[in-house]
């Protein structure tokens, strides 16, 4: 049995999921990072490459024709030759640059979220061991990510074969075309084939990813004794909070004991809930609840009113209304004025008391 309390064997707990996203460990897959950014530039550069293209001739033109400068050794103009030049660049190359940036943003926080921590930069002996460096790289986790990442280029490979050999009749053609088309159906092969593997690519991470979940909800699996201590440090120890319950539960019986021998009636479930009603003709404006409770606490009332000569009257609806929308101390509400005055004058005439 002690055994069992140290094995690793329940699931993690919110908190301590929560406390190793606070020290910056949690599930990713740098894979999933890579393959979109790939996928992402890919797309950017077929659908700009032809505006990055037309920006490098026109730079280029520029430079030969000497269209801005009358004399490209001098200073002036060879900064507003530059200027030209980046300004040309930039138009083209920024829709990509930012697309790309905003693709690695997605790819990560869709992982991980809106996290920001210095935990894993802060400095730590164990990090620096050589020893602690040697066991990472010929562990388990190493071998396996080996294993995996030859899986992942032998899959990739025999793709790419597949993809090559089935345009081998477009790639023999290209030898018959003109110098334009055939660099035009090279850059649509390339494209076509290098969209498929980073497809492949792609799925290939997010089967990495559902792994690296599943890893780290593994290596977050608590003992027994574990989730014990932190349900100790969440709620305060069990022991501590049965006396705290007891304490409780023997002032509301002294309540009780003090309150139902003064009450008038109790109205009953009859056996899961008792309320005791109380009403001093010029003191209260309406009758008051001294005492209710449930189950245990309502038949301890029902004792304490037989003991006391208090009379008992069953009203199911009544009594679980009043226990559940007045509380001890208040007044009875006004939609509660004619079912309650109806039990006390019932009552003050068996007592051969007159109403109010």
């Amino acid at each position: 049995m002690a055994e069992s309390n140290f094995e690793k064997t329940e699931a993690p707990t919110p908190r301590r999921m929560s406390e190793a996203r606070e020290q910056g460990n949690v599930a990713r897959s740098t894979d999933l990072n890579a393959a979109c950014i790939l996928l992402a530039s890919i797309i950017l550069l077929y659908i700009f490459g032809f505006k990055i293209m037309t920006g490098m001739r026109v730079m280029t033109e520029v430079m030969l024709s000497t269209a801005l400068t009358a004399n490209p050794t001098q200073t002036d103009d060879v900064g507003a030759l530059a200027v030209f030049s980046a300004k040309v660049m930039l138009e083209a190359v920024a829709p990509v640059c930012l697309g790309i940036t905003a693709m690695a943003l997605l790819a990560n926080v869709g992982q991980v979220g809106l996290l920001f921590t210095l935990k894993p930069l802060e400095l730590s002996l164990s990090k620096l061991s050589p020893l602690q460096g040697i066991k990472k790289i010929f562990d388990a986790r190493a071998g396996m990510r080996l294993v995996m990442s030859l899986g992942k280029i032998g899959v990739i490979a025999a793709v790419a074969t597949w993809v090559i050999l089935g345009d081998v009749a477009s790639i023999i053609t290209m030898a018959q075309l003109e110098p334009l088309p055939m660099f035009g159906l090279a850059c649509e092969l390339v494209y076509q084939l290098a969209l498929k593997l980073a497809i492949l690519l792609l799925v290939l991470a997010l089967l990495d990813y559902a792994f690296q979940k599943w890893k780290h909800t593994q290596d977050l699996r608590m003992s027994k004794q574990e989730v014990k201590e932190e349900l100790k440090r969440m709620d305060g120890d069990p022991l501590v909070k049965q006396r705290r319950m007891r304490v409780a539960r023997q002032l509301a019986m002294q309540r009780i004991s003090q309150a139902v021998p003064g009450a008038d009636v109790v109205v009953t479930n009859p056996t899961h809930f008792a309320v005791a009603l109380r009403y001093e003709s010029g003191a209260m404006t309406a009758p008051k609840v001294v005492a209710k409770g449930a189950d245990f606490m309502a038949m301890r009332i029902r004792q304490l009113a037989v003991a006391n000569g208090v009379p008992i009257v069953e009203r199911k609806q009544l009594a679980r209304a009043l226990y559940q929308h007045v509380e001890v101390g208040q007044e009875v509400p006004s939609e509660f004025y004619t079912a309650v005055a109806e039990i006390l004058a019932y009552v003050y005439r068996l007592g051969g008391r007159k109403t109010a």
